[in-house]
């Protein structure tokens, strides 16, 4: 008992600190238990081929395929659509949507897939992003507990309760609370938001009527630049016309006939040469005008290098765990890397358009790029954890496999809710159907996986099974139960899930959850409360990670929403008391506990 408790406070402490990544601290901790003979090696290693682990493995494979046919992006413009210019209908038109998404794949993509989208909202009404991010990002994270494949910890808790032999639950048990905990979140900013939501400096009306005129609309012409362009001055560069003019030079030809699609900003445009040049048309002619530049009145020498079919332009943001954070485009060179041109750069609610290569990126930085989508899919396929959104037409955006991709999620679901077959089996069916379909490569599905993910699951359940076995978890049970006195069975559940929530503020939810359920089911077992009950509060209870921008999705907003951490503090003690407030009112509800 004393190595367990011992290797659990290491673990918390390493996971506060992060010296180390999570998942390598989780790794050194299924290496170091059977050292220390706390688990047989056998038991060690069990969590790899954990129900767990592989319906987490399954998830975000299926997540991916509905992702790469355009499924998901297709409810983007709908959604807008029905928002309207309301402040409130897009609040809950945008999280409604995010929750369901999220229920069924990793709430982080579901809230990268709108951030473009509440940019454009944001700036087009006068609409505060502040006063949008947040309601829609907690939406994502509640959203994930809606199905039991909604997150991490509820796809864990089967597992945890098959060591004390308790009925596991089903796919949808959780619903009800979970579509009360978003319906309730959705709601608490709709009515509270003006208070507990930052303020701009003005206020901004709930209602703002739509400009009557739209934004000028981008668009690629070719242009042939004077026989003299270079004649008596210094070179000029990609870049230079793109400080001047704010038009990007996507495509020109180099003497004496060799064409270049997305060449780097240090390129230098020649005399008597095409370029291909993307920007608003008023911004080209006036480039045209001054640089004696004759503007073609349709594609001519680009005419099959920058059609719709061969190149495009996307948007993706930046994620928390990307490569290129506080690095600056030139110094991962990365238009000689990708052969792609970096169009803009949104933050908060400003686009830049110049310079744009030695800025230093943020969380939630959105990326507009240009480019052949052979080199756009290179990218989006590419470690560097960028998040490719709705205007991803993509890399070969698999339309024609969109029925697949629907029809294994169909399958998928069937075979957990009429066939008694274990949730890792009937989700990996639907993998390795989208596979077989070809919806996805099998190359693509390795790389969709988020393996640090999978290695932080497998490497801690091993740590509850020694926290079991041992006897560790029915003592601090018992500490417990002693220092709060008999209580009710309502009031122990709303214990443990105080206790789930600041676990989980201060280590990983997946930590959480392991360490926990051990201990609730012990302590649900000495005072006579259904133990499931117990481990269904820690499941559901792990998701209440609002104070602290430490979640994925409230990091990925953190920065385009312009939030302070005590911005995350005040909204989310309002939400954490609410969550709790509405989880253990459902289960009294539908549990009688």
């Amino acid at each position: 008992m004393i190595l367990v408790l011992g290797t659990i406070a290491l673990a918390v402490f390493l996971f506060i600190v992060e010296w180390i990544r999570i998942d390598v601290v989780a790794i050194l901790i299924m290496v170091a238990l059977p050292l220390m003979g706390l688990v047989t090696p056998v038991e060690a290693f069990s969590g790899l081929s954990s129900n767990a682990v592989v319906s987490i493995i399954a998830v975000i494979i299926i997540g991916a395929g509905l992702d790469k046919t355009g499924l998901v992006n297709q409810l983007v413009k709908p959604v807008l659509k029905v928002a309207g210019s309301s402040t409130s209908r897009i609040i809950t038109a945008i999280s409604v949507t995010v929750a369901g998404i999220s229920s069924f794949m990793q709430n982080i993509g579901a809230a990268a897939l709108f951030l473009p989208a509440i940019q454009r909202i944001s700036k087009k009404l006068k609409i505060p992003m502040s006063k949008l991010l947040m309601p829609v990002g907690f939406s994502a994270i509640l959203g994930g507990t809606m199905t039991l494949v909604g997150c991490s910890p509820l796809i864990l808790l089967n597992d945890l309760m098959a060591q004390f032999k308790l009925e596991p639950f089903g796919l949808f048990d959780v619903t009800p609370i979970g579509a009360a905990l978003v319906f309730a979140g959705i709601a608490c900013f709709i009515v509270l938001g003006r208070w507990i939501l930052p303020s701009p400096k003005v206020e901004e009306p709930d209602q703002v009527e739509e400009p009557e005129e739209e934004e000028l609309e981008a668009d690629i012409h070719e242009l042939f630049t004077p026989p003299d362009f270079t004649h008596y001055r210094d070179p000029v560069t990609v870049a230079d016309l793109r400080e001047r003019y704010l038009v990007n030079v996507v495509a020109l030809v180099e003497p004496p006939d060799f064409k270049v699609v997305a060449p780097a900003s240090t390129t230098q445009v020649h005399s008597g040469v095409s370029l291909g040049v993307f920007g608003p048309r008023d911004a080209i002619e006036r480039m045209a005008a001054e640089e004696g530049m004759e503007l073609q009145e349709q594609l001519d020498v680009f005419a099959e290098d920058l059609t719709d079919q061969e190149s495009g332009t996307v948007e993706a943001v930046v994620a928390p765990r990307s490569d290129l954070l506080d690095r600056t485009l030139a110094e991962v060179k990365f238009e000689d890397r990708y052969q792609v041109t970096p169009i803009s750069l949104g933050r908060h609610d400003e686009t830049f358009h110049s310079d744009i290569d030695h800025v230093p990126l943020r969380v939630g930085d959105v990326l507009t790029l240009h480019g052949p989508w052979k080199r756009l899919h290179y990218l989006h396929e590419s470690d560097n954890n960028l998040l490719f959104t709705l205007q991803v037409e993509v890399e070969d955006l698999k339309k024609d496999k969109a029925f697949f991709a629907g029809l294994w999620l169909a399958v998928a679901l069937t075979m957990v809710i009429v066939f008694k077959i274990h949730l890792s089996v009937c989700l990996m069916t639907g993998a390795v159907g989208m596979i077989l379909t070809r919806v996805l490569t099998v190359d693509e599905a390795y790389n969709a996986v988020d393996w640090r993910t999978v290695f932080l699951l497998a490497g801690l359940i091993p740590l509850g099974m020694a926290t079991e076995k041992t006897g560790a978890a029915a003592w601090i049970a018992n500490g417990v139960l002693q220092g709060i006195g008999p209580t009710s069975p309502i009031v122990l559940i709303a214990v443990i899930a105080l206790l789930a929530t600041f676990f989980t503020l201060v280590i990983s939810n997946v930590g959480a959850t392991v360490l926990l359920v051990p201990l609730a089911i012990n302590m649900a077992k000495a005072s006579g409360l259904d133990p499931r009950m117990a481990a269904l509060a820690v499941g559901l209870a792990t998701s209440n990670s609002f104070i602290l921008p430490t979640h994925q999705v409230n990091a990925l907003y953190m920065g385009p929403g312009g939030y302070r951490s005590r911005d995350f503090m005040k909204a989310g003690v309002v939400m954490s008391v609410l969550f709790l407030v509405v989880m253990i009112t459902m289960m009294y509800l539908l549990y009688g506990i």
